[in-house]
Protein backbone atom coordinates (compact mmCIF):
# COMPACT_ATOMS: atom_id res chain seq x y z
CA UNK A 1 0.00 0.00 0.00
CA UNK A 2 1.31 3.28 -1.00
CA UNK A 3 0.69 5.86 1.57
CA UNK A 4 0.89 10.15 1.02
CA UNK A 5 0.71 11.93 4.49
CA UNK A 6 0.47 16.03 4.14
CA UNK A 7 1.76 17.16 7.68
CA UNK A 8 1.77 20.30 6.66
CA UNK A 9 0.38 22.91 3.81
CA UNK A 10 -2.99 21.44 2.99
CA UNK A 11 -5.46 23.47 4.74
CA UNK A 12 -2.96 26.59 5.39
CA UNK A 13 -0.43 29.05 3.02
CA UNK A 14 3.46 27.83 4.61
CA UNK A 15 4.31 24.59 6.61
CA UNK A 16 4.56 22.81 3.72
CA UNK A 17 5.60 18.87 4.69
CA UNK A 18 4.51 15.28 3.04
CA UNK A 19 5.91 11.93 3.57
CA UNK A 20 5.73 8.87 0.52
CA UNK A 21 5.33 5.81 2.72
CA UNK A 22 5.28 1.94 1.29
CA UNK A 23 5.59 -0.60 3.37
CA UNK A 24 9.14 0.15 5.60
CA UNK A 25 10.21 2.49 3.06
CA UNK A 26 9.57 6.60 2.86
CA UNK A 27 11.31 9.61 1.93
CA UNK A 28 9.81 13.30 3.12
CA UNK A 29 9.12 16.43 0.35
CA UNK A 30 10.21 19.95 2.10
CA UNK A 31 9.99 20.72 5.89
CA UNK A 32 8.32 24.43 5.61
CA UNK A 33 7.40 26.55 8.33
CA UNK A 34 4.69 29.80 8.32
CA UNK A 35 4.92 33.04 9.99
CA UNK A 36 2.71 33.40 12.85
CA UNK A 37 -1.07 34.57 12.74
CA UNK A 38 -2.28 37.88 14.15
CA UNK A 39 -3.27 36.23 17.94
CA UNK A 40 -0.25 33.90 17.93
CA UNK A 41 1.21 36.59 20.36
CA UNK A 42 5.28 36.71 20.65
CA UNK A 43 5.94 33.72 18.35
CA UNK A 44 8.49 34.07 15.96
CA UNK A 45 7.71 30.79 13.37
CA UNK A 46 5.55 27.87 13.18
CA UNK A 47 6.65 24.66 12.33
CA UNK A 48 5.02 21.60 11.84
CA UNK A 49 4.05 18.71 14.05
CA UNK A 50 6.92 16.27 13.37
CA UNK A 51 5.67 12.84 16.05
CA UNK A 52 5.03 10.74 13.37
CA UNK A 53 8.58 11.36 11.67
CA UNK A 54 10.11 10.44 14.64
CA UNK A 55 7.55 7.13 14.75
CA UNK A 56 8.53 5.91 11.41
CA UNK A 57 12.09 7.40 11.53
CA UNK A 58 14.24 4.45 10.68
CA UNK A 59 12.02 3.72 7.66
CA UNK A 60 12.88 7.45 6.07
CA UNK A 61 15.66 7.46 3.06
CA UNK A 62 16.04 11.37 2.84
CA UNK A 63 14.59 14.67 2.30
CA UNK A 64 13.76 16.20 -0.77
CA UNK A 65 13.50 20.31 -1.02
CA UNK A 66 11.79 21.51 -4.11
CA UNK A 67 12.69 24.91 -4.02
CA UNK A 68 14.39 27.80 -1.31
CA UNK A 69 11.34 29.43 0.16
CA UNK A 70 10.48 29.16 3.67
CA UNK A 71 7.10 27.86 3.65
CA UNK A 72 9.60 24.62 2.05
CA UNK A 73 13.03 24.39 3.49
CA UNK A 74 12.59 26.68 7.07
CA UNK A 75 11.81 23.81 9.36
CA UNK A 76 14.49 21.42 8.69
CA UNK A 77 17.08 22.98 11.13
CA UNK A 78 14.56 21.49 13.64
CA UNK A 79 14.36 18.10 12.01
CA UNK A 80 17.91 17.88 11.73
CA UNK A 81 17.86 18.41 15.55
CA UNK A 82 16.06 15.28 15.65
CA UNK A 83 17.33 13.38 13.52
CA UNK A 84 20.21 13.50 10.88
CA UNK A 85 18.72 12.40 7.39
CA UNK A 86 20.28 13.11 3.80
CA UNK A 87 18.95 16.42 1.93
CA UNK A 88 18.46 16.29 -1.17
CA UNK A 89 18.53 19.55 -3.63
CA UNK A 90 19.14 21.86 -6.22
CA UNK A 91 22.37 23.94 -6.30
CA UNK A 92 20.76 26.97 -5.04
CA UNK A 93 18.81 25.54 -2.80
CA UNK A 94 21.08 23.47 -0.86
CA UNK A 95 23.17 26.94 -0.95
CA UNK A 96 20.15 28.59 1.13
CA UNK A 97 20.02 25.55 3.25
CA UNK A 98 23.68 25.44 4.57
CA UNK A 99 23.77 29.58 5.58
CA UNK A 100 20.33 28.70 7.28
CA UNK A 101 21.93 25.59 9.60
CA UNK A 102 25.12 27.83 10.36
CA UNK A 103 22.86 30.20 11.39
CA UNK A 104 21.17 27.92 13.81
CA UNK A 105 24.08 26.76 15.01
CA UNK A 106 24.09 23.26 13.06
CA UNK A 107 27.88 22.32 12.49
CA UNK A 108 27.51 18.38 12.87
CA UNK A 109 28.01 16.44 9.54
CA UNK A 110 24.53 17.23 7.61
CA UNK A 111 24.79 15.38 4.41
CA UNK A 112 23.56 17.52 1.69
CA UNK A 113 23.26 16.13 -1.87
CA UNK A 114 22.85 18.29 -5.39
CA UNK A 115 20.24 17.21 -7.67
CA UNK A 116 19.55 18.27 -10.91
CA UNK A 117 16.37 18.70 -13.03
CA UNK A 118 16.06 15.32 -15.19
CA UNK A 119 18.79 13.45 -13.04
CA UNK A 120 17.15 10.55 -11.15
CA UNK A 121 17.68 9.30 -7.49
CA UNK A 122 16.53 6.07 -5.46
CA UNK A 123 15.24 6.68 -2.21
CA UNK A 124 13.89 2.65 -0.76
CA UNK A 125 11.36 1.01 -2.89
CA UNK A 126 10.95 4.94 -4.65
CA UNK A 127 12.53 6.45 -7.93
CA UNK A 128 12.46 10.23 -8.15
CA UNK A 129 12.87 12.08 -11.10
CA UNK A 130 13.25 15.85 -11.14
CA UNK A 131 11.69 18.60 -13.26
CA UNK A 132 12.56 22.11 -13.69
CA UNK A 133 9.66 23.99 -12.87
CA UNK A 134 9.77 28.17 -13.13
CA UNK A 135 8.58 29.77 -9.80
CA UNK A 136 9.64 33.08 -8.01
CA UNK A 137 12.62 31.42 -6.53
CA UNK A 138 15.16 30.01 -8.77
CA UNK A 139 16.00 26.03 -9.34
CA UNK A 140 13.37 24.85 -8.46
CA UNK A 141 11.91 21.38 -9.27
CA UNK A 142 8.69 19.46 -9.35
CA UNK A 143 9.21 15.30 -9.01
CA UNK A 144 8.04 12.53 -10.65
CA UNK A 145 7.61 9.56 -8.59
CA UNK A 146 7.98 6.07 -9.75
CA UNK A 147 6.00 3.60 -7.03
CA UNK A 148 5.41 -0.23 -7.17
CA UNK A 149 1.26 1.10 -8.04
CA UNK A 150 2.29 3.80 -10.29
CA UNK A 151 3.55 7.11 -11.25
CA UNK A 152 3.09 10.13 -8.83
CA UNK A 153 3.99 13.80 -9.84
CA UNK A 154 4.27 16.30 -7.43
CA UNK A 155 4.50 19.93 -8.71
CA UNK A 156 6.18 21.76 -6.36
CA UNK A 157 4.93 25.12 -6.31
CA UNK A 158 4.84 26.20 -10.12
CA UNK A 159 3.91 28.43 -13.07
CA UNK A 160 4.02 28.13 -16.90
CA UNK A 161 5.93 31.03 -18.37
CA UNK A 162 7.88 31.18 -21.25
CA UNK A 163 10.62 34.05 -19.76
CA UNK A 164 12.87 33.38 -17.03
CA UNK A 165 16.09 34.19 -16.51
CA UNK A 166 19.07 31.59 -17.02
CA UNK A 167 16.63 29.65 -19.15
CA UNK A 168 14.39 28.24 -16.32
CA UNK A 169 11.47 27.09 -17.47
CA UNK A 170 8.15 24.88 -16.49
CA UNK A 171 9.52 21.91 -18.65
CA UNK A 172 6.27 21.17 -20.14
CA UNK A 173 7.79 18.33 -22.89
CA UNK A 174 8.65 16.13 -19.25
CA UNK A 175 5.43 16.70 -17.85
CA UNK A 176 3.68 15.30 -20.78
CA UNK A 177 6.10 12.56 -21.54
CA UNK A 178 4.86 11.17 -18.27
CA UNK A 179 0.87 11.85 -19.36
CA UNK A 180 1.66 9.90 -21.88
CA UNK A 181 3.50 6.95 -19.77
CA UNK A 182 0.59 7.18 -17.74
CA UNK A 183 0.43 9.20 -14.36
CA UNK A 184 -1.54 7.54 -11.07
CA UNK A 185 -2.12 10.75 -9.44
CA UNK A 186 -1.03 14.50 -10.17
CA UNK A 187 -0.63 16.50 -6.71
CA UNK A 188 -1.00 20.16 -7.57
CA UNK A 189 0.01 23.49 -6.10
CA UNK A 190 -3.51 24.82 -5.45
CA UNK A 191 -2.42 28.46 -4.52
CA UNK A 192 -3.62 30.88 -6.94
CA UNK A 193 -6.67 29.04 -7.87
CA UNK A 194 -8.76 31.88 -7.47
CA UNK A 195 -7.02 34.07 -10.75
CA UNK A 196 -8.53 33.42 -13.52
CA UNK A 197 -6.45 33.14 -16.90
CA UNK A 198 -2.22 33.25 -16.84
CA UNK A 199 0.27 35.05 -14.92
CA UNK A 200 2.16 37.66 -16.79
CA UNK A 201 5.65 36.90 -17.95
CA UNK A 202 8.24 38.00 -15.88
CA UNK A 203 9.65 39.99 -19.23
CA UNK A 204 6.59 42.04 -19.09
CA UNK A 205 7.55 43.24 -15.57
CA UNK A 206 11.19 43.97 -16.32
CA UNK A 207 10.02 46.07 -19.08
CA UNK A 208 7.87 47.85 -16.71
CA UNK A 209 10.54 48.33 -14.07
CA UNK A 210 12.91 49.25 -17.20
CA UNK A 211 10.58 52.12 -18.06
CA UNK A 212 9.96 53.25 -14.66
CA UNK A 213 13.62 53.48 -13.78
CA UNK A 214 14.02 55.70 -17.55
CA UNK A 215 14.76 59.50 -16.45
CA UNK A 216 14.15 59.74 -13.27
CA UNK A 217 16.46 62.10 -11.21
CA UNK A 218 17.42 60.69 -7.52
CA UNK A 219 18.32 57.06 -6.40
CA UNK A 220 16.31 54.02 -7.54
CA UNK A 221 15.36 52.14 -4.32
CA UNK A 222 13.78 48.62 -4.53
CA UNK A 223 12.43 46.86 -1.89
CA UNK A 224 11.92 42.68 -3.35
CA UNK A 225 12.28 39.40 -2.09
CA UNK A 226 15.41 38.12 -1.45
CA UNK A 227 14.90 34.86 -2.88
CA UNK A 228 13.73 36.97 -6.19
CA UNK A 229 16.77 35.71 -8.35
CA UNK A 230 14.99 36.73 -11.39
CA UNK A 231 14.13 40.03 -10.65
CA UNK A 232 17.32 41.15 -9.57
CA UNK A 233 19.04 39.85 -12.39
CA UNK A 234 16.48 42.49 -14.37
CA UNK A 235 17.46 45.40 -12.19
CA UNK A 236 21.20 44.72 -12.51
CA UNK A 237 20.22 44.64 -16.75
CA UNK A 238 18.48 47.73 -15.84
CA UNK A 239 20.80 49.24 -13.94
CA UNK A 240 23.84 48.74 -16.88
CA UNK A 241 21.30 50.18 -19.74
CA UNK A 242 20.59 53.47 -17.54
CA UNK A 243 24.52 53.44 -16.44
CA UNK A 244 24.29 53.44 -12.39
CA UNK A 245 25.65 51.50 -9.84
CA UNK A 246 24.06 48.35 -7.83
CA UNK A 247 24.00 48.64 -3.91
CA UNK A 248 22.93 45.51 -2.42
CA UNK A 249 21.68 46.07 1.24
CA UNK A 250 20.26 43.68 3.68
CA UNK A 251 21.65 40.58 5.37
CA UNK A 252 19.03 38.50 3.23
CA UNK A 253 19.83 39.93 0.22
CA UNK A 254 23.20 39.61 0.29
CA UNK A 255 23.43 36.61 1.21
CA UNK A 256 21.08 35.24 -1.51
CA UNK A 257 23.00 37.25 -4.23
CA UNK A 258 26.44 35.70 -3.14
CA UNK A 259 25.17 32.62 -3.29
CA UNK A 260 23.63 33.35 -6.96
CA UNK A 261 26.93 34.77 -7.77
CA UNK A 262 28.76 32.07 -7.25
CA UNK A 263 26.81 29.73 -9.10
CA UNK A 264 26.06 31.78 -11.95
CA UNK A 265 22.25 32.59 -12.09
CA UNK A 266 23.35 36.43 -11.41
CA UNK A 267 25.70 38.18 -13.67
CA UNK A 268 27.10 41.73 -13.11
CA UNK A 269 30.27 43.49 -13.92
CA UNK A 270 32.54 44.45 -11.09
CA UNK A 271 32.67 48.00 -11.38
CA UNK A 272 28.54 48.24 -11.39
CA UNK A 273 28.61 47.20 -7.93
CA UNK A 274 29.90 48.88 -5.02
CA UNK A 275 29.35 49.06 -1.15
CA UNK A 276 26.86 51.04 0.74
CA UNK A 277 29.82 52.70 2.35
CA UNK A 278 31.03 54.15 -1.23
CA UNK A 279 26.87 55.51 -1.88
CA UNK A 280 28.22 59.16 -0.80
CA UNK A 281 30.73 58.77 -4.00
CA UNK A 282 28.41 58.85 -6.47
CA UNK A 283 25.67 61.52 -7.80
CA UNK A 284 22.37 60.21 -7.07
CA UNK A 285 20.95 60.00 -10.91
CA UNK A 286 23.90 56.98 -10.90
CA UNK A 287 22.57 54.70 -8.15
CA UNK A 288 19.92 51.54 -7.25
CA UNK A 289 19.65 49.97 -4.21
CA UNK A 290 18.42 46.63 -3.66
CA UNK A 291 17.10 45.64 -0.76
CA UNK A 292 14.47 44.19 1.77
CA UNK A 293 11.62 44.96 3.72
CA UNK A 294 8.68 44.51 1.14
CA UNK A 295 6.61 43.41 3.34
CA UNK A 296 6.89 45.51 5.88
CA UNK A 297 8.76 43.80 8.57
CA UNK A 298 9.97 46.18 11.32
CA UNK A 299 13.69 45.20 11.15
CA UNK A 300 14.28 45.26 7.44
CA UNK A 301 16.47 48.02 5.54
CA UNK A 302 13.43 49.60 3.96
CA UNK A 303 11.67 49.81 6.92
CA UNK A 304 14.58 51.60 8.84
CA UNK A 305 14.89 53.92 5.84
CA UNK A 306 11.02 54.76 6.06
CA UNK A 307 11.02 55.67 9.56
CA UNK A 308 14.80 57.72 9.23
CA UNK A 309 16.75 55.00 11.42
CA UNK A 310 19.00 53.64 8.54
CA UNK A 311 22.79 55.07 9.65
CA UNK A 312 23.92 54.78 5.71
CA UNK A 313 20.51 55.52 3.72
CA UNK A 314 17.89 58.69 4.75
CA UNK A 315 15.54 59.23 1.97
CA UNK A 316 15.62 61.92 -0.22
CA UNK A 317 12.86 63.97 -1.88
CA UNK A 318 13.97 62.83 -5.43
CA UNK A 319 14.15 59.43 -4.08
CA UNK A 320 12.00 56.41 -6.43
CA UNK A 321 11.01 53.84 -4.60
CA UNK A 322 9.85 50.88 -5.90
CA UNK A 323 8.37 47.53 -3.73
CA UNK A 324 8.41 44.83 -6.19
CA UNK A 325 6.27 42.19 -4.52
CA UNK A 326 3.01 41.84 -3.65
CA UNK A 327 1.05 42.60 -0.54
CA UNK A 328 0.99 39.14 1.60
CA UNK A 329 -2.18 38.79 3.34
CA UNK A 330 -1.89 40.13 6.98
CA UNK A 331 0.84 42.33 5.74
CA UNK A 332 -1.07 45.63 4.25
CA UNK A 333 -1.41 47.33 7.41
CA UNK A 334 3.08 47.31 7.95
CA UNK A 335 3.30 47.94 4.27
CA UNK A 336 1.11 50.39 3.92
CA UNK A 337 2.92 52.34 6.81
CA UNK A 338 5.66 52.15 5.54
CA UNK A 339 4.53 53.59 2.06
CA UNK A 340 2.93 56.73 4.08
CA UNK A 341 6.22 56.71 5.91
CA UNK A 342 7.99 57.09 2.82
CA UNK A 343 5.91 59.55 1.21
CA UNK A 344 6.12 61.74 4.17
CA UNK A 345 9.82 62.00 3.51
CA UNK A 346 9.53 63.31 0.22
CA UNK A 347 9.96 59.73 -1.96
CA UNK A 348 7.65 58.83 -5.14
CA UNK A 349 6.77 55.16 -4.16
CA UNK A 350 5.19 52.45 -6.75
CA UNK A 351 4.26 49.23 -5.46
CA UNK A 352 2.00 46.46 -6.96
CA UNK A 353 -1.63 48.10 -6.84
CA UNK A 354 -0.26 51.08 -9.11
CA UNK A 355 1.79 49.49 -11.81
CA UNK A 356 2.60 46.19 -13.14
CA UNK A 357 5.71 45.59 -11.30
CA UNK A 358 5.10 42.63 -9.73
CA UNK A 359 4.48 38.90 -11.33
CA UNK A 360 3.29 35.46 -8.79
CA UNK A 361 5.41 32.55 -9.01
CA UNK A 362 1.92 30.13 -9.15
CA UNK A 363 0.35 29.33 -11.45
CA UNK A 364 -2.99 30.60 -11.96
CA UNK A 365 -6.25 29.11 -13.55
CA UNK A 366 -5.31 28.28 -17.09
CA UNK A 367 -2.30 27.16 -16.55
CA UNK A 368 -3.46 24.90 -14.17
CA UNK A 369 -5.99 23.49 -16.16
CA UNK A 370 -2.94 23.04 -18.43
CA UNK A 371 -0.89 21.04 -15.76
CA UNK A 372 -3.80 18.39 -15.76
CA UNK A 373 -4.32 18.15 -19.50
CA UNK A 374 -0.44 17.93 -19.73
CA UNK A 375 0.21 14.90 -17.23
CA UNK A 376 -3.62 13.23 -17.46
CA UNK A 377 -3.76 11.90 -13.85
CA UNK A 378 -6.10 8.87 -12.94
CA UNK A 379 -6.16 10.62 -9.38
CA UNK A 380 -6.12 14.10 -8.78
CA UNK A 381 -5.09 15.93 -5.26
CA UNK A 382 -5.12 19.51 -4.83
CA UNK A 383 -2.51 20.73 -2.78
CA UNK A 384 -0.14 23.72 -1.13
CA UNK A 385 -3.31 25.66 -0.05
CA UNK A 386 -5.94 26.89 2.05
CA UNK A 387 -9.25 24.65 2.53
CA UNK A 388 -11.03 27.04 -0.16
CA UNK A 389 -8.34 26.65 -2.22
CA UNK A 390 -8.27 22.66 -2.04
CA UNK A 391 -12.21 22.32 -3.19
CA UNK A 392 -12.02 25.15 -6.25
CA UNK A 393 -8.93 23.61 -7.45
CA UNK A 394 -11.09 20.13 -7.00
CA UNK A 395 -13.67 21.89 -8.87
CA UNK A 396 -11.09 22.92 -11.78
CA UNK A 397 -10.12 19.02 -12.28
CA UNK A 398 -13.64 18.18 -12.78
CA UNK A 399 -14.31 20.70 -15.61
CA UNK A 400 -10.88 19.32 -17.46
CA UNK A 401 -12.09 15.54 -16.82
CA UNK A 402 -11.19 14.69 -13.76
CA UNK A 403 -13.95 12.19 -12.44
CA UNK A 404 -15.58 13.58 -9.26
CA UNK A 405 -15.02 10.25 -7.12
CA UNK A 406 -10.85 10.23 -8.27
CA UNK A 407 -10.23 13.75 -6.88
CA UNK A 408 -9.21 13.58 -3.19
CA UNK A 409 -9.40 15.77 -1.07
CA UNK A 410 -6.96 15.89 1.64
CA UNK A 411 -6.35 17.78 5.14
CA UNK A 412 -3.24 17.83 6.93
CA UNK A 413 -2.91 14.28 9.05
CA UNK A 414 -4.93 13.01 6.66
CA UNK A 415 -3.57 9.43 4.84
CA UNK A 416 -4.37 9.44 0.72
CA UNK A 417 -3.60 5.48 0.74
CA UNK A 418 -3.33 3.94 -2.74
CA UNK A 419 -3.31 -0.26 -3.14
CA UNK A 420 -4.62 -2.61 -6.19
CA UNK A 421 -8.08 -1.40 -5.72
CA UNK A 422 -7.23 2.82 -6.26
CA UNK A 423 -7.01 5.26 -3.81
CA UNK A 424 -9.57 6.96 -0.94
CA UNK A 425 -8.64 9.38 1.75
CA UNK A 426 -8.54 7.06 4.76
CA UNK A 427 -8.01 7.25 9.07
CA UNK A 428 -5.22 10.15 10.34
CA UNK A 429 -2.60 10.57 12.31
CA UNK A 430 -2.45 13.13 14.83
CA UNK A 431 -0.47 16.38 12.93
CA UNK A 432 -0.99 20.02 14.37
CA UNK A 433 1.33 22.84 14.71
CA UNK A 434 4.56 23.37 16.84
CA UNK A 435 5.01 27.01 17.96
CA UNK A 436 8.83 28.72 18.17
CA UNK A 437 9.31 30.91 20.87
CA UNK A 438 12.88 32.34 21.19
CA UNK A 439 14.84 28.87 21.95
CA UNK A 440 11.64 27.44 22.75
CA UNK A 441 10.40 24.48 20.43
CA UNK A 442 6.74 23.76 21.53
CA UNK A 443 6.17 25.20 25.41
CA UNK A 444 3.94 27.53 24.10
CA UNK A 445 0.80 26.18 23.76
CA UNK A 446 -3.03 27.45 23.85
CA UNK A 447 -2.94 28.50 27.42
CA UNK A 448 0.00 30.28 27.06
CA UNK A 449 -1.52 32.09 23.69
CA UNK A 450 -4.48 32.80 25.51
CA UNK A 451 -2.52 34.62 28.66
CA UNK A 452 -0.82 36.31 26.46
CA UNK A 453 -3.92 37.86 24.60
CA UNK A 454 -5.74 38.28 27.80
CA UNK A 455 -2.56 40.44 29.05
CA UNK A 456 -3.04 42.34 25.75
CA UNK A 457 -6.57 43.06 25.94
CA UNK A 458 -6.53 44.27 29.40
CA UNK A 459 -3.43 44.29 30.77
CA UNK A 460 -1.91 43.44 34.84
CA UNK A 461 -3.02 44.24 38.04
CA UNK A 462 -0.05 42.94 40.84
CA UNK A 463 -1.38 42.67 44.82
CA UNK A 464 1.25 42.73 47.25
CA UNK A 465 0.80 42.73 50.37
CA UNK A 466 2.34 41.23 54.28
CA UNK A 467 1.40 40.10 57.24
CA UNK A 468 2.89 38.98 60.72
CA UNK A 469 2.57 35.06 60.99
CA UNK A 470 1.71 35.58 64.68
CA UNK A 471 -0.66 38.63 65.05
CA UNK A 472 -2.19 38.26 61.52
CA UNK A 473 -1.90 42.38 61.08
CA UNK A 474 -0.81 43.97 57.94
CA UNK A 475 2.82 45.05 57.90
CA UNK A 476 2.96 45.85 54.46
CA UNK A 477 0.69 46.96 51.86
CA UNK A 478 -1.70 46.13 49.99
CA UNK A 479 0.38 48.01 47.41
CA UNK A 480 -1.32 47.91 43.90
CA UNK A 481 0.92 47.69 40.86
CA UNK A 482 -0.75 47.96 37.12
CA UNK A 483 1.02 47.36 33.70
CA UNK A 484 -1.09 47.95 30.85
CA UNK A 485 -4.32 48.38 32.70
CA UNK A 486 -4.75 52.10 33.23
CA UNK A 487 -3.28 55.55 33.58
CA UNK A 488 -2.44 55.74 37.42
CA UNK A 489 -2.00 59.49 37.78
CA UNK A 490 -5.64 59.95 35.46
CA UNK A 491 -7.90 56.81 37.32
CA UNK A 492 -5.80 56.98 40.94
CA UNK A 493 -9.29 56.86 43.09
CA UNK A 494 -9.85 53.56 41.20
CA UNK A 495 -6.69 51.51 42.63
CA UNK A 496 -7.37 53.86 45.72
CA UNK A 497 -10.78 52.16 46.08
CA UNK A 498 -9.54 48.65 44.90
CA UNK A 499 -7.47 49.07 48.27
CA UNK A 500 -10.38 49.22 50.34
CA UNK A 501 -11.91 45.94 48.45
CA UNK A 502 -8.87 44.08 49.75
CA UNK A 503 -8.80 45.62 52.86
CA UNK A 504 -12.58 44.66 53.79
CA UNK A 505 -11.47 40.93 52.53
CA UNK A 506 -8.66 40.97 55.39
CA UNK A 507 -10.72 41.61 57.91
CA UNK A 508 -13.26 39.77 57.12
CA UNK A 509 -10.74 36.55 57.50
CA UNK A 510 -9.57 37.24 60.67
CA UNK A 511 -6.23 35.57 62.06
CA UNK A 512 -7.86 32.41 63.34
CA UNK A 513 -8.76 31.03 60.09
CA UNK A 514 -6.90 28.36 58.71
CA UNK A 515 -4.65 28.44 55.67
CA UNK A 516 -5.50 31.97 55.87
CA UNK A 517 -3.08 33.49 52.75
CA UNK A 518 -4.54 31.20 50.39
CA UNK A 519 -7.44 31.85 51.18
CA UNK A 520 -6.78 35.72 51.25
CA UNK A 521 -5.42 35.46 47.76
CA UNK A 522 -8.21 33.39 46.23
CA UNK A 523 -10.58 35.68 47.55
CA UNK A 524 -8.99 38.72 46.45
CA UNK A 525 -8.09 37.72 42.41
CA UNK A 526 -12.16 37.45 42.90
CA UNK A 527 -13.50 40.28 44.34
CA UNK A 528 -11.18 42.64 42.38
CA UNK A 529 -12.15 40.87 39.21
CA UNK A 530 -15.86 42.06 39.96
CA UNK A 531 -15.19 45.38 41.12
CA UNK A 532 -12.89 46.27 37.86
CA UNK A 533 -15.70 44.81 35.74
CA UNK A 534 -18.34 46.26 37.72
CA UNK A 535 -16.45 50.23 37.85
CA UNK A 536 -14.89 50.50 34.28
CA UNK A 537 -15.84 47.17 32.10
CA UNK A 538 -12.30 45.23 31.98
CA UNK A 539 -11.27 42.21 33.34
CA UNK A 540 -7.52 42.33 34.24
CA UNK A 541 -5.21 39.33 35.02
CA UNK A 542 -4.94 39.82 38.77
CA UNK A 543 -1.90 38.98 40.81
CA UNK A 544 -1.72 38.94 44.31
CA UNK A 545 1.22 37.95 45.94
CA UNK A 546 0.26 37.66 50.06
CA UNK A 547 3.85 36.84 52.55
CA UNK A 548 3.81 35.91 55.78
CA UNK A 549 6.89 37.31 58.19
Amino acid sequence: MLKIIPLGGLGEIGLNMMVFEYGDSAFIVDVGLMFPEDYMLGIDYVIPDMNYIKQIKSNISGVVLTHAHEDHIGALPYLLKEMNLPIYGTPFTLGVVRKKLEEHGLFLPVSLHEISPRSKLELGVFELEFIRVCHSAVDGVGIAIKTPLGLVIHTGDFKISHTSAAGMITDVNKFAQYGEKGVLALLSDSTNVEREGYTISDQEVGDTLGRISTGRKGRIIIGLFASSITRIQQVIDIAKAINRKVIFNGRSIETSVNIAKNLGYINILEEMEIGLEQISEFPDEEIIIITTGSQGEPMAALARMAAGTHKQIKIKKEDTVILSSKFIPGNEKAITKIINDLYRRGADVIYEKISQIHVSGHAFQEELKLMINLTRPKYFIPIHGEYRHLVLHSRLAEQVGIVKENILLAENGQIIEFDQNGGKVQDSIVTGRVLIDGKGVGDVGRSVLKERRDLSEDGLVIVNMAFDEETGIVTFGPEIVSRGFVFETETGHLLEDAKCVILEIVEEIGPEVPDRARKIRSKISKALRKYFFFTIKRRPVILPFILEV
